[in-house]
Formats: structure tokens, sequence, C-alpha cells
């Protein structure tokens, strides 16, 4: 045993730390295994198959990420174990991502009988709950196959409780997070026992009161088991950002009355796809260097490549494919034909209703950031294309289609695509797959056949192929035990997979036998739709949407039936929603499904197509409204997409979108539906977290509740199509305030230090819109420099170079985003740069004739917390560093430097950090004198 192992007990406040340790479900979730491991439940065990010849023993783990760990508590873990043969084990705590420190590890020599082991410690580090903090078993350097078998694991202690309260508590207002639209209705809902009316106010965004009004009680709320007040404030229409609403001491997040953000979804949404390509770099040309990333899975080591992917083990197939290319499916780095089907198909009917009846200019070449962007292609067929010659590239000989392609084991988060070391499979050819296939493939026929005639025919010969394969296989279900390494994706009723497929290979060839099948379908004339919603599982209503929209040789009837279909649920759906405390246009019987915000959003498509079919206006006000619900009007107070809101969704799972667990890497990008609700709550950490929760309840912003918050292409492809959908429909502004804020007062200068002053002025004032904030300019030469921006006449600015003249001015701006003229100039000159006492070094050296291996330990003795640092000195003698640790090293001749890493940026006062490098070289190897930190000398001690 080994690290910071302590001899006393648990107290009384000690917490379970590991989620899923008994395994009683059958699940292995959410452990995971490492190339060269293979984890299975069996007989309510987690038993891992190691593969034989790795060199260390952490070349083989089975682990759980995001176990919380609180720094000076004492742990306890414990554990079951055996093995195939006798051999060693360890169990491990410690940090999941680089730098890897570890809290504990303990040796365990295993037998084929099972043993129990315990072992006690203190962490000396601090991991919250979902950070980088993490349990193993090191189950490697043997040299043949063993298996070992773990149960009943626990990891007891700590002081906090796992989750613990909310990050973020719900808001009592709940809206719009993101802006109404003008012309619109404007509703909000409050949280209150009240059982009469409560007074509300509307403020602008300088909290002047615009409009008010008194709230309307609605009562208990099923879906979320609040008590809810309505708030309609629909006649006030200027339009602006920052406004609030408020009820007594409640306020909400702000808002704009506005039609921008709403245009800039629409790009947004469809961003994602590229995001999540795979084959292929990701550009920070095209999505920034945070989001930048090589291409996943062509065969580069780690990679084991898509490339000549052979079929399961378990299956006999006698070929390989090559697979590269397609979208990522969700979190994991799957790519399954059935979710791929759907939403390369929605993508590409975003297009098809809007060059049929819409604004297709909107979605033409060079509108998103992507490779293709000038290839004269609109940018969103380029877009779905990359998901369509995946599709086809998944078809077998024989025509059916393979239902899926990914990991052949469970890897853990984060892992980026191109660091994946997993071994890919083929599952087995499935009818849905092959079905799935045949429907895109022909929409894209009828789409590209002006395009790229050789493309058209290309996937028309695949559509007929795929079509007759499907009805001489008409039953072959997909494994729904085939769920190792990626979703099972069954679906064991495929009527509905028939009609649709039938009914776009008969839009788009005409032929008789198609319609026929079309016609004879238990699903003609949308009897498939429904209140729940479609999904890739229930797909008879894409047939639909095509029959009703693209020119076909049904008689008009029969499309005017069709159309019928869509304006009864749309009017049931409005029905619903004007009970509900939040209105979400999505009704089951047993609570919120899986993935309920891609239903919601796919409702909202229905309620879109029967306005586009009737022209009523309450069909698109009740798409505004459920717009509402996805952007922040829910009992949880999130949007659910990200980038979105004051308060969007940012730990979604995925496997590189993982700052929660990595801090280096980035969050969603904005554009990306979160699933959403889940009253199954069908992983760990949402079990734990929501017992007992109400259907609009069961969320949690947690990248380890994949059953809630994973991210997929089928619901940002029912997000994209109702965000171009309501692009399109909003409405120009009415007339707005045109009038700007009053010029602010002459800023006066104060408490000015070498790096900083304060300036204060006179407030501008706005009677309309309001002032929302101030732009503090920096006058420099011929140019204007932006250097603050603040909501109240007083600004801190830091960041100053020391004994240098400014000048600034100030410009106030209003909701409407009206700017005033300049305020009068003010000069400042900063202090001399004098800081003593900034930071004390400490410096250890082991020497040698050759190099030495130095640690520093550097005190931050300055009155203020550091938020980052640098530390820079003089290299004795012509030492060069050759490794270095805990930061950022560099050196120019013997000017040396050492900046902080993400984990130990922040030094509190008095506070200390500890860094080190191995150098070699000759010469002096006496200690410098000269140490700096952030320019300010330190003294050494």
């Amino acid at each position: 045993m080994s690290g910071a192992l302590a001899s006393g007990t648990a107290h009384a406040a000690d917490y379970e730390r590991l989620v899923n340790g008994s395994f009683n479900s059958g699940s292995a979730d959410p452990w995971w295994a490492s190339a060269g491991v293979s984890n299975r439940v069996t007989n309510g065990e987690l038993c891992a198959t190691v593969t034989g010849g790795t060199v260390n023993p952490w070349d083989s783990l089975i682990g759980q990420n995001g176990v919380p760990f609180e720094a000076g508590q004492s742990y306890t873990m414990t554990f079951d174990a055996y093995a195939s043969v006798a051999r060693p084990a360890a169990a491990v705590a410690g940090e999941g991502v680089s730098p890897y420190r570890q809290i504990a590890k303990h040796d365990v020599a295993l037998t084929t009988t099972k043993q129990r082991f315990t072992f006690t410690f203190t962490s000396e580090l601090d991991f919250p709950d979902a950070g980088p903090g993490q349990v193993t078993f090191h189950l490697g350097a043997q040299a043949a196959d063993t298996t070992v078998c773990v149960d009943n694991v626990s990891l007891v202690g700590g002081v906090k409780p796992p989750g613990g309260d909310p990050v973020n508590p719900p808001k009592k207002i709940n809206v719009n997070q993101v802006a109404y639209v003008p012309g619109l209705p404007k509703h909000a809902t409050l949280t209150s026992d009240a059982t009469t009316a409560q007074p509300w106010a509307l403020k602008n965004s300088a909290g002047t009161t615009v409009a008010s009004g008194q709230t309307t009680p609605k009562g208990a709320d099923a879906e979320s088991g609040d008590s809810t007040h309505l708030i309609d404030f629909s006649s006030y229409d200027t339009a602006g950002t920052g406004y609030t609403l408020t009820v007594g001491t409640e306020t909400s997040f702000p808002f704009d009355i506005a039609t921008d953000e709403i245009k800039k979804l629409r790009y947004d949404s469809l961003a994602y796809f590229y995001h999540n390509r795979s084959g292929i770099p990701i550009e920070a040309q095209y999505v920034g260097e945070q989001y930048a990333r090589p291409a996943g899975h062509l065969n580069v080591a780690p990679n084991q490549g898509d490339n000549n992917v052979p079929c399961l083990a378990t299956i006999t197939c006698g070929y390989t494919l090559d697979v590269r290319g397609g979208w990522y499916d969700a979190g994991d780095h799957g790519k399954y034909v059935v979710n791929g089907g759907i939403s390369a198909w929605q993508v590409l009917n975003t297009y098809e209703r809007a060059k049929l009846i819409g604004d297709a200019a909107a979605l033409g070449d060079g509108k998103l950031n992507i490779p293709e962007k000038a290839n004269g292609v609109p940018d969103i067929l380029d877009e779905a294309r990359w998901e369509v010659e995946f599709l086809l590239k998944m078809q077998a000989p024989d025509g059916m289609v393979h239902h899926k392609i990914h990991d052949q084991n469970w890897t853990g988060l984060p892992l980026l695509p191109h660091e994946d070391p997993q071994a890919r499979r083929l599952s087995a050819t499935s009818t849905a797959a092959t079905l799935n296939t045949a429907a895109v493939a022909a929409q894209a026929a009828r789409i590209w056949k002006t395009i790229d005639p050789a493309f058209s025919a290309k996937a028309l010969a695949a559509a007929t192929k795929a079509y007759a394969a499907a009805k001489a296989n008409p039953n072959k279900i997909a494994d729904p035990n085939d769920g190792t390494g990626g979703g099972s994706y069954s679906d064991s009723i495929l009527t509905d997979e028939f009609y649709w497929a039938a009914a776009e290979m008969f839009t788009t060839t005409g032929e008789a036998s198609y319609r026929s099948d079309l016609t004879s379908s238990t699903h003609f004339k949308g009897k498939s739709l429904t209140a729940r919603g479609f999904d890739w599982g229930s797909t008879g209503p894409l047939g639909d949407i095509t029959l009703a929209l693209v020119p076909n040789g049904l008689p008009a009837a029969d499309v005017t039936a069709i159309k019928s279909a869509f304006t009864t649920v749309a009017d049931a759906h409005l029905s619903q929603m004007s009970t509900q405390g939040y209105p979400a246009p999505y009704l089951t019987p047993t609570g919120y499904d899986w993935g309920s915000n891609g239903l919601v959003a796919n409702n909202i498509s229905v309620l879109a197509l029967a306005h586009d079919f009737t022209g009523a206006a309450k069909y698109r006000a009740g798409v505004f409204q459920g717009l509402n619900y996805l952007l922040g009007r829910n009992p949880m107070s999130y949007s659910y997409v990200s980038g979105y809101g004051d308060q969007p969704v940012k730990n979604v799972h995925h496997r590189h979108w993982a700052n929660q667990l990595e801090p280096t890497l980035p969050t969603a990008p904005p554009g990306a539906l979160s699933g959403g609700p889940n009253s199954a709550l069908q992983d760990p950490i949402a079990a734990r977290l929501l017992a007992g929760c109400k259907a609009q309840k069961c969320f949690v912003d947690h990248i380890e509740a994949y059953s809630v918050n994973e991210v997929t292409v089928n619901w940002n492809s029912a997000l994209a199509w109702i965000a171009n959908w309501a692009a399109e429909k909003v409405t120009t502004a009415p007339p707005v305030d045109t009038t700007a804020p009053s010029t602010p007062g002459t800023p006066v200068a104060s408490d000015t230090t070498a790096t900083g002053t304060k300036l204060t002025w006179t407030a501008s004032t706005d009677p309309e819109s309001g002032v929302k904030e101030y732009d503090v300019i920096s006058i420099e030469g011929d140019a204007l420099r932006v250097v603050a921006t603040v909501t109240s006449p007083t600004a801190t600015l830091t960041g100053l170079r020391p004994n240098t003249a400014y000048t600034f001015t100030v410009v106030a701006k209003n909701g409407a985003n009206l700017r005033s003229a300049m305020s009068p100039q003010v000069s400042v000159r900063t202090k001399p740069d004098v800081v003593a006492g900034y930071c004390k070094v400490v410096w250890r050296a082991s020497t040698w004739s050759t190099g030495m291996s130095v640690n520093i330990t550097v005190t931050n003795t300055s009155p203020s917390a550091w938020t980052s640092w640098k530390l820079e000195f003089t290299m004795p003698g012509n030492q060069k560093i050759t490794q270095g640790w805990s930061a950022t090293w560099a050196q120019s001749g013997q000017a040396a430097s050492a900046t902080n890493v993400g984990w130990n940026a922040n030094v509190p006062v008095n506070g200390s950090v500890n860094v080190g490098f191995n150098s070699s070289g000759s010469g002096s190897t006496t200690p410098p004198t000269d140490f700096r930190v952030n320019g300010n000398p330190c003294t050494v001690g």
C-alpha cells in the first residue's frame, strides 16, 4: 500500500463516493475499460478479460471517473475480487487526467477464490463532483490473458454529499432566456404557492419598469410538481436587450425582445454536425482553436481505423468495409445507421422544405463555416452529404446495411476521437438500418439530381438495392443485447420504416410498386402521428412530411388527408400546452422519455408544418411557445441549448466536450441540444441525484448523467429543423427606440496605482430603452480601444502599464444598442511599478557534474490572491532545462520561465505552488537571485 494512508476509521458524516459498485442492475455503467480490456457483468460481478503482454500495471485498467474527493478527508475503499489465476493487481485513487497525480494505491494478491480487501487513506487532493477524480484497478503487466472479477466496490468518506445541493437552484420566474419575438405572445412562468394574482413588473436593462400587470394563478402542474402562475407580457413589443421580469423579490434571468438570436441559432445548430464529423480534421479556421482537433478513426495510432473494419467475432460476414466519414452519433464515438438516418433526413428536409415553400437562400453556399463553403453547393447539403456517403458505405454486398460501427468496448470520458485506441467492429446488418439507408438515399437522389447527377445516380442505385434487400429480409431485427462499446438501437416494429422508405422511393421514382407499398401501409395518411412524437424508432411521420411537401403522384385528397393529420395532432398539442405551467408539446402516459427534448423539438415541427399547411397564426405562436421551453421556460431554469441564455447546459455527456472532467477541454459549442428530462433515470448519476423527481425535473447538467444530458445528431437535427423554420418566420420588429442615450459626464480618476485606476462619471439617461452598459475607451493616437464594459457609472481598470499616461472617454449604450456621444476626456498617469513583498522563492537543488534537479517553492506574499502567475529567473552556468513539471517551462539563452498550468493557476495569499525541472550542463550551479513573479521581484528564502 502506498499514498497518503491513514490508520483511523471514517466518521459518521461519510458518504458513498462510487456508483454501481454492486453491479446488481446487470450493467457496468459507469465503469469503463481501457484498450485490451473487455468488461462484462456476470452473476452480479464485473469481470474484466485482460489481454496479456502489456508492460506496466496501468496499461490495462477498469475504472470509474468523476469520483469526488475532499482534501484532508479520510476514505475507506473496500471490494471483493478474484482472478482466473493467481496474480497481482492494485486499487488506485487519483487523478484521471494529466498530470495523473495519485492519492493512494493498494496492492493486492488475487487468487482464484474471492477475497475481501479494505484500505483507508486521507486525500491530499481536492476534486469536486464530476471533476477529474478517479478510481481504477491496475490489471496490466501480465504475460498471459487473465480474467479479473470485482464486486461490492465501495469508497466511503468525506463530509460533502455527492452532488450536494444543485449548483444552480431553479429560478422562481422562468423565461425564454434568449429572446421573445416581437409581435408574438410573450409568456413566462412564476412558481408560487399563492392562490391569488401577484403583481409583476417588466424592467428594461436600466432597471426601469416598462410594463406591469397581474399574474394568472394556474395551480398545481402535473409535469413539474410546481404550483404555477402565468405572466403574460405580450402587449409590450419594444425591441431591446436585457429585460427582466420581477415579482416581489424574485427576478428572472435577462432576455431580449429581438429576432437576431433566433436567426443565429439556425447556423449554430447546424454547426453541430461539422464538430462531430469523423474522418476529417476539425479545423480552427471553422470552429476556433478550442474546438479544433485532429481527424478521428483514420488508422493513425492509437486509432485502429475505420478504413478496414471487420464484423463482430460473433458474426460471419467474410469481408471488411471502409466506413470512414459520417457523424459521431452522440457522447461516444459510434456511428449508428438508424440514428444517422433520421438525422441526415431532417437536415436534408430542412433544405428541401425551404426550397419548396421557404427561404433556401439562407441555407446557400457560404452560410456555414465548413470546408466546403465555397464549392457552389448549398452548405447544408455539403454537411448532410458527409453522413449520406457514410450510410452508403455501410451497405453490405447483398444490399442489406450494417446496423452500426463502434468501439469493441466502451471507452471512458474524456477521450478525443483521434486518441481512441479501441478496435472498431461492424454489427450485423438489420432491416431497420437497410430501410433507413433506402429512405435517405432516395431523398438524396432527388435533391442532387441536378446538382451532382453522378452522386444522385449512385444514391438511387443504393436505395433501390437496399429497399429490395429489406423486402427480402423483412424481420432482421438488430440484437437488443448488442450493447457493448455502443448502444444497441434495437427496434422490433418495422412497419413505420417500410412506410417511410416507400414514401421516399415513390416520391423520387414514381414507380407503381413503391406506390402500392405506400398506400397499403397501416401508416398511410398520417396514421403514425401521435402526441408523443417521432424519433429514430418511430419514423412513419417522416414519410408523411415528404408526401405533404414534395410534389408526387398521389391524389390531392390523399395529400390533404396527410396535412389534416398534422393539424389534428397540432391542435392536440396546443390544447395540452394551454394546461401546462411550463408548456411543451409532448405527452406520454408514463413520464418523460430518454431524449424528451428531441421529441419536443419534433413536435414543434408538427406545429410548424400545421402553420405551413394552413397559415393559421395559432400554430406559429405554438412553435415559439415550444421554443420558450427549450430555451429556459422550464422548471429547471436551464436553456437546454448550449451557449444560449444566461444558464445554458454546459456539461453535456460527450467524450471531447468534457470540460467538467478535464479543464483543458471545452464545454459544448453554442447550438447543441441536451436530451433533457428522463423519468426513467437510466444512468447511475441521475438515479443517485434525481430519485423521486417529477417528469420535467428529471434533469441534471452533469457529464456522467448520460440518460438526461447526452447530445446526439438526431436531437440536433430536430433543433436545426425548427431553428431554421423559426428564423424564416420571425417578423420584422416594430418601430424601436431610435434615440441614443445622453452623453455621460466627464470621468474622474481616483485610486490610481501602477497598473490600474478607478473612473467615475455622471450617469447617462435614456427614458425609452434604458442605459444597458458603458464602454470605457482608451484613446491611443488615432485608435480607440475598449478597455472595460460596465453596467454602472464607475469602472475599475486593471492591467495598465506602470508610469504611463492614458486618456479615457466613456460611451453609453441603451437597450436598443444605440450609442451615446463620447464623454469629455480624462488624462491619467499610472504610478511607477514598485511592488514590495510580492513573492518568496525557495530553491532546492540536487547537483552533479553534468546537470541538476531542482524543486522550487513559490509563495504568494502579496496582499492579493494570484489568478495566474509566471516565474522568471536567470539559469546558472550554461544549464539547459531538459524536463519540467507542474508548469509550462520555457528557456531562451539563460533566461528561464515557468507559467502556471490550469490546475495551479490560483494561489491564495500566503499560499504556495511547487514546480521543478531537470537540466543538463556545466559551470556554476549557484542558485539564481533574480527571481520575479508577474514581473515583481521576489525574496529568496
